[in-house]
């Protein structure tokens, strides 16, 4: 029956005009169909196209986004720098460098009571974390690690009341001692003359005294000086730069440039 009815075709095809109009009006009938049949097919390649598209763009703007938080971070010696040099120290001996190893880090949990300010983070041993690791991100010191787990590690924010970090101001090396207070973002300055040289909007730089902390990471901003209280001292408080209570990564600081060793797992019990 299809071959009769193929044959018919053909030979009904093979003349001028009335083959032309049936298959105009085939072709305007079976439209929708084709169109119905298409819309499915359309549909799941923009789909799987669109899909592909944003784990693209993902990836690429998780890239970015973590090379962005380690280039600030480099970037925040160069104001140390220049204050050095208007002072004519000796760059050749300076302690500050820009080829502090870095590491990021992302924060699992946080502590902001004011008894209680510590963060917990993903890595760990195997991480070649240690205890006293100091920590920053991509503005200013955040604080430093209190305890190392096998994947996690716990640590202690500057802005802590049982913290104290030795500082400097970078105007003119000021040193001094800021301590945590509890209260979000504030530091105090205890022990200072009333006859110190310091002023609203001075940058506090670790000083790198007591080997804990590199020297030349900015630490906090001067935002009040009361020379005039009672007592011996000046009574200073200080913003830390750092997005203490904002932050999602932070930086882990080894104040040496990586060197060739075994894979974690196999030196995790010789952590530097």
């Amino acid at each position: 029956m299809f071959i009769v009815a193929a044959i018919a075709l053909i030979l009904y095809d093979s003349g001028q005009t009335e083959p032309k109009r049936l298959r105009l009006v085939l072709g305007t009938l079976v439209y929708p169909v084709q169109l119905a049949v298409d819309v499915p097919l359309r549909l799941g390649a923009e789909f799987l196209e669109d899909v592909s598209s944003r784990r693209t763009l993902s990836a690429e703007n998780e890239a970015l986004r973590t090379r962005q938080v380690l280039l600030e971070a480099q970037i925040q010696k160069l104001a140390v720098l220049q204050a050095e040099n208007s002072r004519l120290r000796e760059l050749l001996q300076s302690s500050s460098r820009l080829d502090d190893r870095l590491s990021i880090a992302e924060i699992l949990a946080m502590d902001l009571d004011p008894y209680r300010q510590r963060i917990m983070l993903n890595r760990g041993l195997i991480h070649q974390v240690h205890i006293g690791q100091p920590i920053i991100d991509a503005h200013g010191v955040m604080g430093q690690i209190t305890h190392v787990g096998l994947n996690t590690s716990t640590a202690l924010l500057i802005t802590d009341a049982n913290h104290s970090l030795p500082v400097e101001v970078n105007r003119n090396g000021l040193r001094a001692v800021a301590q945590g207070t509890g209260e979000g973002r504030w530091l105090v300055l205890p022990y200072l003359a009333r006859n110190a040289d310091i002023r609203v909007g001075d940058l506090l730089i670790t000083s790198g005294l007591g080997g804990r902390f590199p020297r030349g990471y900015p630490v906090a901003v001067v935002r009040t000086v009361d020379l005039n209280g009672e007592g011996r001292f000046a009574r200073v408080r200080a913003e830390v730069t750092a997005r203490v209570d904002r932050s999602r990564e932070v930086l882990l600081v080894w104040d040496h440039p990586p060197i060739d060793s075994p894979p974690p797992a196999e030196n995790a019990e010789r952590v530097p």
